[in-house]
């Protein structure tokens, strides 16, 4: 009985530890008040809130080679002639399910181009896998290759756009293979995996992946308060330690929100997981505009 009230107390210390941790790291990260760079002086003064761009939204499918791996992809676009900034997406351990798809045109509504390659069907990958499959590294490499060579597009500079694991496959693309910077402009994060699925279990939990030390582009990453802990931790430690650095990068965490708060259905979705979910693709088409703009002028 003592050996299980020892373990407990253990427990409970090391659970109050990890949350103070978690608190004190979000406070430090979060921005507050007027000179936050998320501050609109014409909302707070004035009232005024900018238009939302929307547009109709045409998709296609298409294919691409690796080796003898052929490799499905989404293409979502406006359905209004005319060129638009482009968007490597990178979907998570779901596959290129119906949630990601729909996720895919919300984003191209607001006037991007958006490919989105299947990164598992070409190669048998069951959905939800737990291994990671280094090929997958490469096909996402060329998947980018194929964006950069669509005609629709205003600039030859793109972004990359990867959602829970699809954050690690981003990571790859742009530090691994050199993408940052030659083709890429923005990193776009949603609550990403940044570690090599296959790392010991502490690695996952107290680690980064080391390529996040070498990124060197604008990162908007976004976060819910009530994220796994082992999701939650890394990516704070990693917004840190860019910050310090002194590389470009905006963190949100949305208050009161949990795990998966963009592709949550059914009964288990929230108002806040839907605030989340319309804040967090405005904030992030207008991050990839303004970087493409910038990196192409």
């Amino acid at each position: 009985m003592a050996v299980l009230l020892i373990i407990f107390s253990l427990f409970v210390f090391s659970a109050g530890y990890g949350d103070e941790f978690i608190e004190n790291l979000m406070k430090e990260l979060q921005e507050r008040g007027e000179t936050a760079w998320w501050w609109d002086k014409d909302w707070w003064e004035k009232g005024i809130i900018k238009n939302v761009e929307n547009h109709e939204v045409v998709v296609e499918w298409v294919s691409y080679m690796n080796g003898d791996v052929e490799i499905p992809a989404m293409i979502a676009r406006p359905k209004k002639e005319g060129k638009y900034p482009g968007v490597l997406f990178l979907h998570g351990r779901r596959g290129l399910d119906k949630y990601f798809q729909m996720h895919v045109i919300r984003l191209a509504a607001r006037g991007l181009v958006v490919f989105a390659p299947d990164l598992y069907t070409g190669r048998f990958i069951p959905q939800f896998p737990i291994e990671h499959d280094y090929e997958i590294e490469e096909d996402a490499n060329k998947g980018l290759d194929y964006l950069l060579s669509l005609p629709y597009l205003s600039s030859k500079k793109v972004c990359v756009y990867g959602l829970t694991r699809g954050g690690y496959y981003s990571l790859k693309v742009l530090v691994t293979k050199k993408r940052q910077k030659k083709d890429i402009v923005c990193f776009v994060g949603y609550y990403p995996h940044l570690q090599d699925p296959n790392a010991p279990e502490p690695m996952q939990v107290y680690r980064y992946a080391e390529e996040v030390e070498q990124l060197d582009i604008p990162i908007l990453f976004f976060v819910g308060e009530k994220e796994q802990y082992q999701r939650l931790r890394p990516i704070l430690m990693a917004v840190k330690y860019l910050k310090e650095k002194g590389k470009p990068v905006k963190l949100i965490i949305y208050p009161g929100v949990g795990r998966g708060f963009d592709f949550r259905n059914g009964d288990r979705r929230t108002f806040a997981d839907d605030l989340a979910a319309k804040d967090a693709i405005i904030r992030a088409s207008e991050f990839i505009k303004e970087n493409i703009k910038k990196y192409s002028d």
